[in-house]
């Protein structure tokens, strides 16, 4: 068996320099790229809120609303509980930002929102614009124990014997 061997001529310093420099180089205008290529949501503070700030499994309460480039009102709420987890990724990012008793602005980019989608009043390409107040956050366990017990209470409540004059309560006998 044979082995063949090519000579490498040794690299200067001066070559070693410029493969460190054009490598590093390569690494910034990535980042950079990286960084400008993807879109944001704008979030301005209009009042801190105090606390811990939700998790993508809470359901938020909030009161909101929402406008287009041109101002026109799309939704607005005065107390609407949502999942975090199943509203647009731009509105979703910024609730997870919030603490309670917060006021916010925020500013989704099409592609956070419904990109090239038209939804209702909302064109498809929209910016959409909010203005959003969080009252408050509770665990998706907490919010499903809380509706247990008014169901419960619903229960006890429609079912006989229970609080006169209640649905399903038998009526109260006639006086003589």
């Amino acid at each position: 068996m044979s082995v063949t061997t090519v000579p490498l001529r040794p690299v200067s310093k001066g070559g070693l320099w410029l493969m460190w420099i054009g490598l590093i180089a390569l690494l910034v205008a990535g980042a950079a790229f990286a960084f400008t290529g993807t879109p944001k949501i704008g979030f301005e503070t209009v009042k801190a809120g105090t606390g811990p700030s939700p998790t993508t499994a809470d359901v938020v309460l909030i009161k909101y609303e929402g406008k287009l480039d041109n101002g026109t009102v799309f939704d607005a709420n005065e107390q609407a509980p949502m999942q975090v987890s199943q509203v647009v990724p731009g509105f979703s990012q910024a609730l997870t930002r919030m603490q309670k008793g917060g006021k916010y602005k925020i500013t989704i980019p099409p592609a956070l929102g419904y990109g090239d989608r038209a939804v209702g009043p909302i064109p498809a390409g929209s910016t959409l614009h909010f203005d959003i107040e969080l009252i408050d956050f509770r665990t998706e366990a907490e919010v499903r124990a809380m509706q247990q017990m008014m169901q419960q209470q619903q229960m006890m409540q429609g079912a006989p014997g229970g609080a006169p004059g209640a649905p399903g309560a038998p009526a109260p006998a006639p006086q003589p």
